[in-house]
């Protein structure tokens, strides 16, 4: 569908702007600005990262961001403690107790896959970093939340210590 969309905005200009529905999922925006809110999706400097990197260098821990020699390319990376952190968002890694999860209403087998693939290439690259001797740590999102913010700090200083 997307690339029949390019296709005719490359050969017709006049379609740049239109939006353009071949058929595809209900939806409640139009393809472009589903493209756009799509787009807008940080994969890097996320809020719930920017929290544990404040409060890894208050508390005097320097490290690494995004380190692409490593597997999974780790959100956090302490070389003087060999240990990487994953920050995690609830929706797109599966956190299954957690109340932020839930599969979307539409295309539901689609969004089951892919949140499935998200999970097999996380524990896929967690025992890869493993195998190398790193410590792997996982803050999910929802540990973020004000609520229990002061135990996941307690418990990552506890971790690292």
């Amino acid at each position: 569908m997307y690339f029949l969309q390019r296709l005719l905005r490359r050969q017709w200009p006049f379609f740049v702007g239109v939006a353009v529905n071949f058929g595809g999922m209900a939806d409640v925006h139009d393809a472009l600005t589903r493209s756009k809110n799509m787009r807008a999706i940080k994969n890097k400097n996320t809020k719930p990262e920017l929290l544990v990197r404040q409060f890894l260098h208050a508390h005097g821990y320097r490290f690494r961001l995004h380190v692409t020699n490593l597997p999974g390319k780790p959100d956090i990376v302490l070389p003087k403690y060999k240990t990487v952190i994953f920050i995690q968002g609830c929706f797109w890694h599966g956190h299954q107790p957690c109340k932020y999860y839930s599969l979307p209403k539409t295309r539901t087998d689609w969004w089951a896959q892919k949140i499935s693939r998200n999970q097999t290439n996380d524990s896929q690259k967690q025992a890869a970093l493993t195998a190398l001797g790193w410590k792997v740590l996982v803050v999910w999102e929802c540990e973020l939340k004000p609520a229990h913010l002061t135990n996941t700090f307690a418990k990552l200083l506890w971790t690292l210590s």
